[in-house]
């Protein structure tokens, strides 16, 4: 129960960006990313100006730029389905280099790619400033109902408890000479997952009968309330004010 929970993203500072509270980031970050997926894909230079904007943003905030790209490898998945939308889409072909590729499907690709990445960076953004207490006390502010809050952060609190514990049974099947490299090592993996799920299940019970001890009653208690000052919403409201001009003009043109 020592290892860490949640704060691998969050990178340490004391930026504008770090100490303004978590639910005006949040509002920030929903209505940069409702604009940018409302503009039009055919307006690239709004995409240039969204991306000058972030990068104002993550300068702010002090988080280096390659913390912030190292993990974006989660965006791998939709570059990857955005590569073949070219070749699979119908419509009219255009030559781009050796290759014949759909015209419909090269502007989807960029607008999916483009959309896609300015989503991604600002999110990580937005954990790498903020803590995950901070940022379920933001949700709660924001009258998310508080089921979700908490469900959230038991993930937050216990998902590395329960990857520790897949560590340690992966390596207890390897000191057994265990090696999955054919079909018929599926089996002891659904074993795993099974043997996995059911310690989790039964520590998500203790740790239920512990909080009901503890006079628990569906609602965990709040520490401490963020508030927001007058400047402090002035300065949330920055870039999605310059992000909603660029949209405004993107879809006037």
């Amino acid at each position: 129960m020592g290892v860490g929970h949640g704060h691998q993203l969050h990178f340490h500072g004391h930026s504008p960006v770090h100490t303004m509270p978590a639910h005006l980031k949040l509002l920030s970050l929903l209505s940069f990313i409702v604009l940018v997926v409302a503009t039009p894909r055919e307006q690239y230079w709004a995409f240039g100006i969204y991306a000058l904007l972030l990068a104002g943003v993550v300068a702010i905030s002090g988080v280096p730029a390659r913390y912030l790209l190292r993990r974006m490898v989660v965006e791998v998945p939709f570059v990857v389905f955005a590569a073949l939308m070219p070749f699979v889409a119908t419509g009219p072909r255009v030559q781009v280099g050796p290759f014949t590729v759909s015209e419909a499907g090269l502007l989807a690709a960029w607008g999916l790619l483009a959309k896609g990445t300015l989503g991604v960076l600002a999110s990580l953004t937005l954990g790498a400033t903020t803590e995950p207490r901070d940022l379920l006390l933001g949700l709660e502010r924001l009258r998310l109902p508080h089921q979700l809050v908490q469900i959230m952060g038991f993930m937050m609190r216990y998902l590395e408890v329960v990857t520790d514990e897949l560590r340690r049974m992966r390596i207890a099947r390897e000191s057994r000479g265990f090696t999955a490299t054919s079909v018929r090592a599926w089996p002891a993996l659904g074993s795993t997952a099974g043997a996995l799920f059911i310690r989790s299940y039964e520590r998500g019970e203790r740790i239920h009968l512990a909080m009901l001890s503890r006079g628990y009653n569906g609602r965990l208690p709040v520490t401490h309330q963020a508030t927001a000052t007058p400047a402090q919403w002035a300065q949330a409201g920055i870039l999605p004010a310059l992000a909603l001009a660029t949209a405004a003009l993107a879809v006037a043109l």
